[in-house]
């Protein structure tokens, strides 16, 4: 495919967008979650394969940002979740 008069190779530009590790998918449980997050909280021995539902995942990260000093990375993946949760199982 041309583009600005340049060949640029579609295939390549998908191939870096579909391995995003960022990339949120469905997980077990109907749970959403990047590979990224997945490693976060695999850092912190948090199975999320034994949650049943988003929320039960949030409250016990929620538990443990309470508890531990110095876990940016866990508080980030706390309030992504709660975006997810919000604009996808809350009535508005």
């Amino acid at each position: 495919m041309k583009i600005n008069n340049e060949e640029i190779d579609i295939n390549i530009l998908t191939k870096d967008i579909y391995n995003d590790k960022n990339m949120i998918k469905m997980r077990g449980n109907g749970i959403y979650l990047s590979d990224n997050q997945i490693k976060v909280l695999k850092r912190y021995n948090i199975d999320y394969n034994k949650y049943a539902s988003l929320s039960s995942l949030i409250f016990d990260i929620e538990e443990i940002l309470n508890e531990e000093v110095d876990v940016e990375d866990l508080e980030e993946v706390s309030i992504k979740l709660a975006e997810i949760n919000y604009y996808n199982y809350t009535n508005k």
